[in-house]
């Protein structure tokens, strides 16, 4: 009996040892797999994390965003460029310009002209192209030109440089007394106020039946540009 007793409490104690080794086998396993996986995933996924994290802080560094002023000033500075529309030439007015007409007829010529001459006296240059306003004062009324229909080119006018355009008119070969010029009204292009001239050509005009002035007004430049 007691040799029996000692083996069932060998035995007994070889079952409880198995079992104990069991378990501590289970809890390490568990243990370990927590503890290499915590790392592995916080070796794994944190490098990458704190590097993908750096590249978003690099581009929105202060250097970068100070760049991107940069690029917006580099853009001002060259809408800045578009500046100079602010001092476009200016026109010339009235009040700019010394006026001054002149026969400019040529012997042989079947119609009469003569050349209206503008001078810049304003100290600066001024743009100006187009055809000015002419009209004749008559023994009959007033009288206005009439245009010729040429291109007119955009141009300016140096200070002290002259500018020239014709005004043509039939001669009076009637024989008859015809209509009395007594003077002669401009306005230059653009502008509204103008300038009484004597004028320089013949007297007189021929009668017309009113279908029309015979008087023809070049644009500016088409008598020629003079210099002082």
């Amino acid at each position: 009996m007691r040799v029996r007793k000692l083996t069932v409490i060998a035995a007994l104690a070889a079952a409880a040892s198995l079992s104990l080794t069991a378990c501590q086998n289970g809890d390490d396993g568990a243990a370990g797999s927590g503890t290499s996986s915590a790392p592995t995933t916080s070796s794994s996924k944190g490098a990458p994390d704190q590097a993908g994290s750096a590249q978003p802080g690099g581009s929105n560094s202060p250097g970068t965003s100070s760049g991107g002023k940069g690029g917006t000033a580099g853009k001002g500075t060259a809408a800045g460029t578009t500046t100079p529309d602010s001092g476009k030439t200016a026109k010339c007015r009235t009040d700019d310009l010394e006026i001054k007409a002149l026969d400019h007829t040529i012997d042989g010529d079947t119609d009469g002209t003569v050349a209206v001459e503008l001078k810049n006296r304003s100290g600066r240059d001024c743009a100006i192209s187009g055809y000015a306003g002419v009209d004749l004062k008559t023994s009959a009324g007033s009288l206005s030109a009439k245009r010729t229909g040429e291109q007119a080119p955009p141009g300016v006018l140096k200070k002290g440089k002259s500018v020239a355009f014709g005004i043509n008119y039939p001669l009076n070969t009637s024989g008859g007394s015809g209509v009395r010029i007594t003077g002669l009204v401009v306005t230059p292009p653009d502008e509204t106020k103008s300038v009484t001239l004597p004028w320089p050509g013949t007297a007189t005009l021929p009668v017309t039946d009113g279908s029309g002035s015979p008087v023809k007004v070049g644009p500016i430049g088409s008598a020629g540009q003079g210099g002082e």
